[in-house]
């Protein structure tokens, strides 16, 4: 995993200036897009995936705030009342569960790239879930810096100058344009080469397309 700690950088949404553009195969300027190198052979499937151990300490926190719960049901000499103990159990049993599975969610993230889609799975269990049929895609671009902050948080997020983004840890990610006019942004390592094999594709089906 490449991380960059750079927390004072610009978030993703202005492209001309903190991502590389990449559409359909050529940067702006005509030639080969910046820092992504040739692309002779686009891959039949390309996997890639992002992690950040830091939600694992979160998760541990989940852990202990439900293990409070739970003691508490258990060992509470019940004198204090029924209810402020209830409420008690409750809430340390409730936030440690929102804890646990909000952070294990997004402990890693694994990104699949293959002739129809780009697909973004997230945890152990693949959810949250994303599916992107590269027919709603024109254009992606390299993303060198993203950054929970700039998003509001780890996760599954939404901002609506920025569009939605799965964010797991500070570093490179990948910016899809869609069709409509939306972003999707992941952070993934090796996200060059994720760009490269989503031009690639871009280009085999507008090659096709025009073959018709």
């Amino acid at each position: 995993m490449r991380d960059h700690p750079q927390e004072g950088a610009a978030a993703p949404d202005s492209h001309g200036d903190h991502t590389t553009p990449i559409r359909n195969g050529a940067s702006p300027d005509g030639g080969a897009p910046a820092g992504c190198g040739p692309c002779p052979d686009v891959p039949e499937v390309w996997h890639g995936r992002a992690t950040n151990r830091v939600q694992w300490l979160l998760a541990a926190i989940g852990a202990a705030c439900m293990a409070l719960g739970i003691e508490l049901a258990v060992d509470n000499a019940w004198t204090s009342g029924l209810a402020p103990l209830v409420m008690s159990v409750v809430g340390c049993v409730g936030a440690g569960l929102l804890v646990l599975f909000g952070t294990l969610a997004f402990v890693h993230v694994a990104v699949r790239v293959d002739k129809d889609c780009l697909e973004v799975r997230c945890g152990h269990i693949g959810l949250p879930r994303r599916r992107i049929p590269l027919d709603h895609v024109v254009g992606a671009d390299f993303a060198p810096r993203v950054t929970p902050r700039h998003w509001g948080g780890w996760g599954y997020r939404w901002r609506p100058e920025q569009g939605t983004a799965v964010v797991v840890r500070r570093g490179e990610g990948v910016v899809l344009t869609l069709g409509d006019g939306r972003s999707f942004t992941v952070t993934v390592d090796d996200a060059e080469a994720a760009v490269r094999c989503i031009r690639g594709r871009l280009g085999l089906r507008q090659g096709r397309a025009a073959g018709t």
